[in-house]
Protein backbone atom coordinates (compact mmCIF):
# COMPACT_ATOMS: atom_id res chain seq x y z
CA UNK A 1 0.00 0.00 0.00
CA UNK A 2 1.76 3.41 -1.20
CA UNK A 3 1.80 6.51 1.73
CA UNK A 4 -0.81 8.68 -0.30
CA UNK A 5 -3.79 4.94 0.32
CA UNK A 6 -3.27 4.85 3.65
CA UNK A 7 -6.53 6.37 5.32
CA UNK A 8 -5.71 9.85 7.07
CA UNK A 9 -6.29 9.68 10.99
CA UNK A 10 -9.57 12.39 10.54
CA UNK A 11 -11.01 10.26 8.27
CA UNK A 12 -11.14 7.14 9.56
CA UNK A 13 -14.68 5.66 11.18
CA UNK A 14 -16.10 2.69 11.98
CA UNK A 15 -19.65 2.59 11.15
CA UNK A 16 -20.87 5.84 12.79
CA UNK A 17 -18.09 6.60 15.12
CA UNK A 18 -15.07 8.23 14.83
CA UNK A 19 -12.14 5.65 14.68
CA UNK A 20 -10.49 4.75 18.13
CA UNK A 21 -7.58 6.25 17.75
CA UNK A 22 -8.90 9.36 16.54
CA UNK A 23 -11.02 9.50 19.73
CA UNK A 24 -7.75 8.67 21.14
CA UNK A 25 -5.49 11.19 19.99
CA UNK A 26 -8.58 13.71 20.95
CA UNK A 27 -8.85 12.69 24.62
CA UNK A 28 -5.13 12.43 25.34
CA UNK A 29 -2.99 14.62 22.86
CA UNK A 30 -5.91 17.46 21.35
CA UNK A 31 -3.60 18.51 18.55
CA UNK A 32 -1.64 16.01 17.19
CA UNK A 33 1.22 16.02 14.17
CA UNK A 34 -0.10 13.98 11.43
CA UNK A 35 0.47 13.13 7.53
CA UNK A 36 -2.48 14.11 5.00
CA UNK A 37 -3.96 11.85 2.30
CA UNK A 38 -0.96 13.07 0.25
CA UNK A 39 2.13 12.72 2.32
CA UNK A 40 2.07 16.17 3.68
CA UNK A 41 2.99 17.13 7.34
CA UNK A 42 -0.15 19.14 9.13
CA UNK A 43 -1.71 19.49 12.64
CA UNK A 44 -4.74 17.64 13.34
CA UNK A 45 -7.07 19.75 15.94
CA UNK A 46 -9.16 17.01 17.50
CA UNK A 47 -11.36 18.72 20.34
CA UNK A 48 -14.05 21.22 20.10
CA UNK A 49 -12.90 24.57 21.67
CA UNK A 50 -10.10 24.09 19.78
CA UNK A 51 -11.91 23.30 16.76
CA UNK A 52 -13.75 26.57 16.92
CA UNK A 53 -10.84 28.72 17.55
CA UNK A 54 -9.14 27.76 14.26
CA UNK A 55 -12.29 27.73 12.20
CA UNK A 56 -13.50 31.27 13.56
CA UNK A 57 -10.57 32.60 13.22
CA UNK A 58 -9.52 33.59 9.13
CA UNK A 59 -6.86 36.05 9.97
CA UNK A 60 -4.38 33.58 11.64
CA UNK A 61 -5.82 30.65 10.07
CA UNK A 62 -5.79 30.75 6.25
CA UNK A 63 -7.02 28.64 3.73
CA UNK A 64 -4.29 26.20 2.25
CA UNK A 65 -3.32 27.06 -1.20
CA UNK A 66 -3.85 23.26 -1.99
CA UNK A 67 -6.33 22.47 -4.80
CA UNK A 68 -6.86 19.45 -6.60
CA UNK A 69 -4.26 20.61 -9.48
CA UNK A 70 -1.42 20.41 -6.70
CA UNK A 71 -1.48 16.96 -5.25
CA UNK A 72 1.36 15.22 -5.89
CA UNK A 73 0.65 13.05 -9.41
CA UNK A 74 -0.97 16.23 -10.64
CA UNK A 75 -0.77 17.48 -14.25
CA UNK A 76 0.62 20.53 -13.94
CA UNK A 77 -1.55 23.49 -14.91
CA UNK A 78 -0.25 27.39 -15.11
CA UNK A 79 -1.22 30.14 -12.56
CA UNK A 80 -3.98 31.02 -15.29
CA UNK A 81 -5.44 27.38 -15.26
CA UNK A 82 -4.95 27.71 -11.20
CA UNK A 83 -6.80 30.81 -11.14
CA UNK A 84 -10.03 29.59 -13.44
CA UNK A 85 -10.51 26.50 -11.07
CA UNK A 86 -10.31 28.69 -8.28
CA UNK A 87 -12.37 31.47 -9.35
CA UNK A 88 -15.54 31.63 -7.29
CA UNK A 89 -15.44 28.54 -5.13
CA UNK A 90 -15.62 30.25 -1.62
CA UNK A 91 -13.57 27.06 -0.38
CA UNK A 92 -11.11 28.40 -1.50
CA UNK A 93 -11.12 32.07 -0.67
CA UNK A 94 -11.00 34.19 2.82
CA UNK A 95 -11.81 37.66 3.20
CA UNK A 96 -12.30 40.35 1.71
CA UNK A 97 -12.57 37.93 -1.66
CA UNK A 98 -14.98 35.36 0.22
CA UNK A 99 -16.83 37.99 1.95
CA UNK A 100 -17.62 39.84 -1.54
CA UNK A 101 -18.61 36.58 -2.93
CA UNK A 102 -20.70 35.43 0.20
CA UNK A 103 -22.34 38.58 0.50
CA UNK A 104 -24.50 37.95 -3.07
CA UNK A 105 -25.38 34.45 -2.31
CA UNK A 106 -26.98 34.43 1.48
CA UNK A 107 -29.79 36.34 1.14
CA UNK A 108 -30.78 32.89 -1.67
CA UNK A 109 -30.11 30.72 1.80
CA UNK A 110 -31.88 32.55 4.10
CA UNK A 111 -34.03 30.26 6.44
CA UNK A 112 -37.36 32.94 4.86
CA UNK A 113 -36.36 32.00 1.24
CA UNK A 114 -35.82 27.96 2.07
CA UNK A 115 -39.35 28.05 3.89
CA UNK A 116 -40.77 29.38 -0.33
CA UNK A 117 -39.09 25.93 -1.50
CA UNK A 118 -40.53 23.73 0.96
CA UNK A 119 -44.00 22.64 -0.88
CA UNK A 120 -41.69 21.68 -3.67
CA UNK A 121 -39.74 19.57 -1.62
CA UNK A 122 -42.36 17.83 0.24
CA UNK A 123 -43.84 17.17 -3.55
CA UNK A 124 -40.14 16.06 -4.63
CA UNK A 125 -40.00 13.71 -1.59
CA UNK A 126 -43.38 12.09 -2.03
CA UNK A 127 -42.97 11.86 -5.38
CA UNK A 128 -40.05 9.17 -4.52
CA UNK A 129 -41.87 7.47 -2.18
CA UNK A 130 -44.50 7.10 -4.36
CA UNK A 131 -41.96 5.33 -6.74
CA UNK A 132 -40.51 3.26 -4.29
CA UNK A 133 -43.55 1.93 -3.34
CA UNK A 134 -44.57 1.39 -6.88
CA UNK A 135 -41.53 -0.45 -6.98
CA UNK A 136 -41.69 -3.02 -4.09
CA UNK A 137 -40.00 -3.67 -1.19
CA UNK A 138 -36.67 -4.44 -1.09
CA UNK A 139 -35.31 -1.30 -2.40
CA UNK A 140 -32.09 0.38 -1.61
CA UNK A 141 -32.44 3.55 -0.16
CA UNK A 142 -29.30 5.36 -1.29
CA UNK A 143 -30.05 4.79 -5.04
CA UNK A 144 -34.18 5.30 -4.80
CA UNK A 145 -34.24 7.98 -2.05
CA UNK A 146 -31.28 9.59 -0.36
CA UNK A 147 -29.25 10.61 -3.90
CA UNK A 148 -32.26 11.52 -6.10
CA UNK A 149 -34.20 13.61 -3.72
CA UNK A 150 -30.93 16.28 -2.69
CA UNK A 151 -30.29 16.12 -6.41
CA UNK A 152 -33.29 17.09 -8.04
CA UNK A 153 -33.64 20.10 -5.14
CA UNK A 154 -30.51 21.83 -6.01
CA UNK A 155 -30.92 21.22 -9.66
CA UNK A 156 -34.34 22.93 -9.57
CA UNK A 157 -32.65 25.52 -6.66
CA UNK A 158 -29.84 26.41 -9.51
CA UNK A 159 -31.03 26.07 -13.08
CA UNK A 160 -29.37 22.82 -13.41
CA UNK A 161 -31.19 20.25 -16.33
CA UNK A 162 -32.09 16.95 -13.91
CA UNK A 163 -31.42 14.94 -16.98
CA UNK A 164 -27.48 16.00 -16.86
CA UNK A 165 -27.57 14.58 -12.97
CA UNK A 166 -25.70 10.82 -13.89
CA UNK A 167 -22.69 12.98 -15.26
CA UNK A 168 -22.22 15.16 -12.47
CA UNK A 169 -22.94 12.35 -9.76
CA UNK A 170 -20.28 10.17 -11.22
CA UNK A 171 -17.73 13.19 -11.45
CA UNK A 172 -18.76 14.17 -7.93
CA UNK A 173 -18.07 11.21 -6.43
CA UNK A 174 -15.05 10.19 -8.21
CA UNK A 175 -13.74 13.61 -7.28
CA UNK A 176 -14.40 12.63 -3.67
CA UNK A 177 -12.55 9.28 -3.62
CA UNK A 178 -9.46 9.97 -2.41
CA UNK A 179 -8.01 6.91 -3.83
CA UNK A 180 -8.59 7.78 -6.96
CA UNK A 181 -5.52 9.20 -8.82
CA UNK A 182 -4.55 12.92 -8.82
CA UNK A 183 -4.92 13.17 -12.84
CA UNK A 184 -7.92 11.70 -12.95
CA UNK A 185 -9.80 13.80 -10.07
CA UNK A 186 -8.48 16.93 -11.99
CA UNK A 187 -9.29 16.08 -15.29
CA UNK A 188 -12.97 15.31 -13.42
CA UNK A 189 -12.54 18.68 -12.16
CA UNK A 190 -11.98 20.72 -15.58
CA UNK A 191 -15.05 18.50 -17.04
CA UNK A 192 -17.09 19.65 -13.69
CA UNK A 193 -16.00 23.08 -15.16
CA UNK A 194 -16.92 23.05 -18.40
CA UNK A 195 -20.23 21.20 -18.15
CA UNK A 196 -20.50 24.21 -15.76
CA UNK A 197 -19.27 26.55 -18.46
CA UNK A 198 -22.30 26.10 -21.14
CA UNK A 199 -25.23 26.09 -18.49
CA UNK A 200 -23.72 29.35 -17.23
CA UNK A 201 -23.39 30.90 -21.13
CA UNK A 202 -27.07 29.82 -21.53
CA UNK A 203 -27.97 31.95 -18.70
CA UNK A 204 -26.21 34.75 -18.95
CA UNK A 205 -28.15 34.61 -22.43
CA UNK A 206 -31.73 33.88 -21.04
CA UNK A 207 -31.55 34.47 -16.73
CA UNK A 208 -34.60 32.72 -15.48
CA UNK A 209 -35.84 32.52 -11.82
CA UNK A 210 -33.32 30.36 -10.67
CA UNK A 211 -30.13 30.94 -8.46
CA UNK A 212 -28.16 31.12 -11.50
CA UNK A 213 -29.73 33.33 -13.39
CA UNK A 214 -30.64 35.77 -10.43
CA UNK A 215 -26.99 36.20 -9.83
CA UNK A 216 -26.84 36.72 -13.51
CA UNK A 217 -29.82 39.43 -13.58
CA UNK A 218 -28.58 41.26 -10.08
CA UNK A 219 -25.15 40.68 -9.94
CA UNK A 220 -23.97 40.20 -13.71
CA UNK A 221 -21.25 43.35 -13.21
CA UNK A 222 -19.95 42.24 -10.44
CA UNK A 223 -19.36 38.68 -11.06
CA UNK A 224 -16.83 37.28 -13.82
CA UNK A 225 -18.20 34.36 -16.44
CA UNK A 226 -15.51 32.05 -14.14
CA UNK A 227 -16.78 33.27 -10.79
CA UNK A 228 -20.24 32.02 -12.04
CA UNK A 229 -18.90 28.85 -13.13
CA UNK A 230 -17.48 28.35 -9.76
CA UNK A 231 -19.71 29.23 -7.69
CA UNK A 232 -22.34 26.93 -9.49
CA UNK A 233 -19.72 24.18 -9.66
CA UNK A 234 -19.31 24.54 -5.84
CA UNK A 235 -23.30 24.31 -4.98
CA UNK A 236 -24.34 21.59 -7.41
CA UNK A 237 -21.47 19.70 -5.84
CA UNK A 238 -21.87 20.41 -2.24
CA UNK A 239 -25.77 20.92 -2.81
CA UNK A 240 -26.12 16.87 -3.29
CA UNK A 241 -23.43 14.85 -1.54
CA UNK A 242 -23.52 15.87 1.80
CA UNK A 243 -27.34 15.79 2.17
CA UNK A 244 -27.68 12.66 0.12
CA UNK A 245 -25.52 10.89 3.15
CA UNK A 246 -27.14 12.08 5.98
CA UNK A 247 -30.11 11.11 4.44
CA UNK A 248 -29.08 7.39 3.79
CA UNK A 249 -26.93 7.28 7.57
CA UNK A 250 -29.53 8.78 9.16
CA UNK A 251 -31.79 6.18 8.20
CA UNK A 252 -29.42 3.53 9.20
CA UNK A 253 -28.88 5.10 12.28
CA UNK A 254 -32.33 5.11 13.31
CA UNK A 255 -33.28 2.05 12.21
CA UNK A 256 -30.33 0.51 14.02
CA UNK A 257 -31.60 3.13 17.78
CA UNK A 258 -35.34 1.79 17.31
CA UNK A 259 -35.93 3.62 20.73
CA UNK A 260 -34.76 6.89 19.02
CA UNK A 261 -36.81 6.09 16.04
CA UNK A 262 -39.94 5.73 18.52
CA UNK A 263 -39.22 9.35 20.46
CA UNK A 264 -38.93 11.19 16.62
CA UNK A 265 -42.44 9.29 15.87
CA UNK A 266 -44.57 10.00 18.62
CA UNK A 267 -43.33 13.72 18.97
CA UNK A 268 -43.52 15.09 15.61
CA UNK A 269 -42.05 18.44 17.53
CA UNK A 270 -38.59 16.85 18.53
CA UNK A 271 -37.78 16.85 14.43
CA UNK A 272 -35.53 19.77 14.58
CA UNK A 273 -33.48 18.40 17.64
CA UNK A 274 -33.33 15.23 15.92
CA UNK A 275 -32.04 16.09 12.61
CA UNK A 276 -29.58 18.30 14.72
CA UNK A 277 -28.49 15.37 16.68
CA UNK A 278 -27.97 13.28 13.59
CA UNK A 279 -26.03 16.04 12.10
CA UNK A 280 -23.70 16.20 15.14
CA UNK A 281 -23.30 12.36 15.69
CA UNK A 282 -22.64 11.44 12.58
CA UNK A 283 -20.24 14.20 11.18
CA UNK A 284 -20.34 13.19 7.27
CA UNK A 285 -17.63 15.82 6.70
CA UNK A 286 -14.74 14.96 8.11
CA UNK A 287 -12.79 18.03 7.94
CA UNK A 288 -13.48 20.82 5.63
CA UNK A 289 -11.09 23.06 4.54
CA UNK A 290 -7.49 22.24 5.62
CA UNK A 291 -5.86 25.58 6.41
CA UNK A 292 -2.32 27.13 7.00
CA UNK A 293 -1.32 29.25 10.17
CA UNK A 294 0.46 32.64 9.12
CA UNK A 295 1.51 33.09 12.15
CA UNK A 296 2.68 31.38 15.32
CA UNK A 297 0.34 30.19 17.89
CA UNK A 298 -0.81 27.99 21.28
CA UNK A 299 -3.27 25.37 20.49
CA UNK A 300 -3.63 22.56 22.78
CA UNK A 301 -0.26 23.21 24.46
CA UNK A 302 1.14 23.00 21.38
CA UNK A 303 3.50 24.91 19.20
CA UNK A 304 1.75 25.81 15.29
CA UNK A 305 4.79 27.38 13.48
CA UNK A 306 3.47 29.86 10.38
CA UNK A 307 3.05 27.84 7.07
CA UNK A 308 2.26 24.81 8.99
CA UNK A 309 -0.51 23.05 7.71
CA UNK A 310 -3.63 22.59 9.78
CA UNK A 311 -6.85 19.92 9.74
CA UNK A 312 -9.74 20.52 12.12
CA UNK A 313 -11.19 16.60 12.94
CA UNK A 314 -15.12 18.01 13.02
CA UNK A 315 -16.67 13.97 13.92
CA UNK A 316 -14.12 13.79 17.16
CA UNK A 317 -14.73 17.62 17.91
CA UNK A 318 -18.27 16.30 17.64
CA UNK A 319 -18.17 13.34 19.79
CA UNK A 320 -15.85 15.42 22.68
CA UNK A 321 -16.82 15.17 26.05
CA UNK A 322 -16.19 19.02 26.86
CA UNK A 323 -19.03 20.15 24.17
CA UNK A 324 -21.74 17.44 25.92
CA UNK A 325 -21.73 14.55 28.29
CA UNK A 326 -22.11 11.18 27.15
CA UNK A 327 -21.05 12.37 23.89
CA UNK A 328 -20.60 9.14 22.25
CA UNK A 329 -24.24 8.63 22.70
CA UNK A 330 -27.07 9.14 19.89
CA UNK A 331 -29.63 10.79 21.72
CA UNK A 332 -32.53 12.96 19.53
CA UNK A 333 -33.61 14.38 22.82
CA UNK A 334 -30.67 16.54 23.37
CA UNK A 335 -31.86 19.52 20.88
CA UNK A 336 -29.36 21.65 19.45
CA UNK A 337 -26.03 22.00 21.88
CA UNK A 338 -24.08 23.56 19.15
CA UNK A 339 -22.31 21.42 16.68
CA UNK A 340 -19.24 22.12 13.92
CA UNK A 341 -21.13 19.30 11.45
CA UNK A 342 -21.71 22.38 8.93
CA UNK A 343 -18.13 24.46 10.27
CA UNK A 344 -17.68 27.91 12.26
CA UNK A 345 -16.77 30.90 11.45
CA UNK A 346 -16.87 32.74 7.94
CA UNK A 347 -16.78 29.33 5.73
CA UNK A 348 -19.77 27.97 7.76
CA UNK A 349 -21.91 25.59 5.48
CA UNK A 350 -23.72 28.37 3.17
CA UNK A 351 -26.39 25.41 2.08
CA UNK A 352 -27.31 24.49 5.59
CA UNK A 353 -30.76 25.94 6.02
CA UNK A 354 -31.12 24.28 2.79
CA UNK A 355 -29.65 20.75 3.76
CA UNK A 356 -31.79 21.05 7.18
CA UNK A 357 -35.00 22.07 5.16
CA UNK A 358 -34.62 18.81 3.26
CA UNK A 359 -33.79 16.32 6.09
CA UNK A 360 -36.41 17.84 8.70
CA UNK A 361 -38.79 16.89 5.16
CA UNK A 362 -37.86 13.74 4.28
CA UNK A 363 -37.29 11.60 7.65
CA UNK A 364 -40.72 11.74 9.06
CA UNK A 365 -41.86 11.32 5.14
CA UNK A 366 -40.27 8.23 5.09
CA UNK A 367 -41.13 6.75 8.15
CA UNK A 368 -44.76 7.83 7.92
CA UNK A 369 -44.93 6.38 4.84
CA UNK A 370 -43.00 2.86 5.68
CA UNK A 371 -44.07 2.52 9.05
CA UNK A 372 -42.39 -0.77 9.44
CA UNK A 373 -39.30 0.06 7.28
CA UNK A 374 -36.27 -2.31 8.22
CA UNK A 375 -33.04 -2.96 7.29
CA UNK A 376 -32.34 -6.30 5.23
CA UNK A 377 -30.13 -8.97 5.70
CA UNK A 378 -27.67 -7.62 3.13
CA UNK A 379 -24.69 -5.70 4.53
CA UNK A 380 -24.92 -1.49 4.49
CA UNK A 381 -22.28 -0.68 2.14
CA UNK A 382 -20.33 2.28 3.25
CA UNK A 383 -18.03 4.84 1.82
CA UNK A 384 -14.92 5.14 3.63
CA UNK A 385 -11.79 6.55 1.98
CA UNK A 386 -14.39 9.85 0.59
CA UNK A 387 -14.06 13.14 1.53
CA UNK A 388 -17.68 13.00 2.63
CA UNK A 389 -18.67 10.31 4.97
CA UNK A 390 -21.51 8.02 3.61
CA UNK A 391 -23.50 5.21 1.99
CA UNK A 392 -22.79 3.40 -1.19
CA UNK A 393 -26.13 1.32 -0.42
CA UNK A 394 -28.40 0.23 2.40
CA UNK A 395 -30.96 -1.65 1.20
CA UNK A 396 -34.58 -2.19 2.92
CA UNK A 397 -37.67 -3.36 3.07
CA UNK A 398 -41.08 -2.82 4.62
Amino acid sequence: MTESSVMPLHMRRVEFDPAPELAAARDEEGVTQVKTAFGADAWLVTRYADVREVLGDAERFKIAPQTLARLPGAPELTEEQLAKLNAGNLLGVDPPEHTRLRRMLTPEFTIRRMRRLEPRIKRIIDDHLDAMEAAGSPADLVSSFALPIPSLVICELLGVPYEDREGFQHRSSRMLDMSVPAEERVGLQFEARMYMEQLVRRIQADPGEDLLGMLVREHGDDLTTDELIGIGSLLLFAGHETTSNMLSLGTLALLRHPEQLEIMKKDPERIDGAVEELLRWLSIVHSGTTKVATTEVELGGRTIAPGDLVICALPAANRDPALLPDADKFDVSRGAPGHVAFGHGVHHCLGAPLARMELKTAFPALFQRFPGLRLTDTAPQFRSFYAVYGMSSLEVAW
